[in-house]
């Protein structure tokens, strides 16, 4: 419906509604009042929050929520009770949401000039939609409760949430307690999403899956085959060394710190826990890894792309152990390239990125590494 010129409010919230700067302000008002809800992946805030404003829109120049506003606010609240999520914290972080943007839109309204009673009507408006929104969430919400409650399912999802949490609970099917299998993680929120993660873990054997956190995690008997090449397709997965279910626990752990580790360098597909060990640890102390850049890296120029190819280069160098054709196949350019931009780098900074003859050469080697790995972060941050 086209927007009438008296309707000042309604052009104001339809300009400003789709902006990114009010869309992430919006987020984050969202995620910090709510624990639970911060504690889910950012993007699915996002996409909460997005579908908010979308529907607070269309039902506007409707006149009202129509069938698919309605249906949306329906499969939200269906994912959460999905996720575990409380219907009050759901609740607290849309509430959050909605304030920000009505404070938001009143403000930018009386900058604008925009008359009270125009103001005031407009805000009456948003408030009737999303009550009318809140009551269709909350209604998909516990039913959707109330059906994982009479299944099997969520008697099993409960028992992964209480081993990944650590909570001594007897152990039944899918899984045997003197077996061993492996926790992985994910950032996989999505219950579609997960729903694919799961019949791909459990395909190659016994397994026990679901929204742990908010986040799909899973223990499986066996780990399907990894796909070939550094680049691996698919969300990133964190999985751990077989263990019994009563010490999944700590393995869960270390795979959430992996898992932040890896999302951070970029990483996608299944990895090894102990394959991001360094990673992991890395990622841990960026003040050291900082200092290590410093003293390392203190003839490089962060404003100069040259110098950061050159850091990017030296990275590739060392992940592939030195080998000057396969790091020149992973930045596709040719091995000469590789050769010229280690020798400036050393130009540079004043010392080999490794030392063979000399004593503590895998130390210096992993030294270089994290500080080029921090001085990359730092400069693209």
């Amino acid at each position: 419906m086209e927007v009438g010129t008296g309707d000042r409010f309604l052009r104001l919230l339809i300009e400003h509604g789709g902006d990114p700067v009010v869309l992430e302000a919006t987020v984050r008002a969202a995620r910090g009042r709510s624990d639970l809800v911060a504690a889910l992946p950012e993007e699915e805030t996002r996409r909460h929050v997005r579908a908010l404003v979308q529907g607070v829109l269309a039902a506007l120049e409707d006149g009202g929520p129509g069938a698919g506003v309605l249906a949306a606010a329906e499969r939200l609240g269906s994912d959460r009770a999905r996720q575990g999520v409380p219907v009050a914290a759901f609740l607290d972080g849309f509430q959050a949401g909605r304030a920000h943007l009505v404070r938001m839109l009143v403000a930018e309204g009386r900058r604008l000039e925009v008359p009270d009673a125009v103001l005031l009507d407009g805000v009456t408006r948003i408030d009737e939609i999303t009550t009318a929104l809140v009551h269709r969430m909350v209604h998909a919400h516990r039913v959707t409760e109330l059906e994982m409650a009479r299944t099997a399912r969520e008697a099993r999802g409960q028992l992964l949430r209480q081993l990944l949490h650590g909570e001594a609970v007897p152990v039944g099917a899918p899984l045997d307690a003197a077996a061993a299998y492996h926790c992985v993680v994910s950032d996989v929120s999505d219950p579609a999403v997960a729903a694919r993660l799961e019949a791909e873990l459990t395909a190659a054997g016994p397994g026990l899956c679901g929204l742990v956190d908010g986040r799909f995690a899973a223990l499986v008997a066996r780990l399907p085959e990894p796909a070939p090449g550094p680049a691996r397709p698919g969300p990133l997965l964190v999985a751990a060394p077989p263990v019994r279910p009563a010490e999944i626990a700590p393995m869960y752990g270390l795979g959430r710190r992996a898992l932040r580790a890896g999302a951070g360098a970029g990483l996608t597909g299944m990895r090894e826990l102990a394959d991001l060990a360094l990673l992991t640890a890395t990622e841990a102390e960026p003040e050291l890894g900082g200092l290590l850049a410093a003293a390392l890296l203190s003839g490089l120029d962060r404003d100069d792309p040259f110098h950061r190819e050159l850091a990017e280069t030296a990275l590739a160098y060392l992940d592939h152990g030195g080998r000057i054709e396969q790091a020149a196949a992973a930045l596709h350019v040719h091995g000469n390239t590789v050769k010229y931009r280690i020798r400036r780098l050393r130009e540079l900074t004043g010392g080999p990125l490794s030392d063979p003859a000399g004593g503590a050469a895998v130390a210096r080697t992993a030294h270089w590494w994290w500080a080029l790995h921090r001085w990359i972060a730092e400069t693209t941050g």
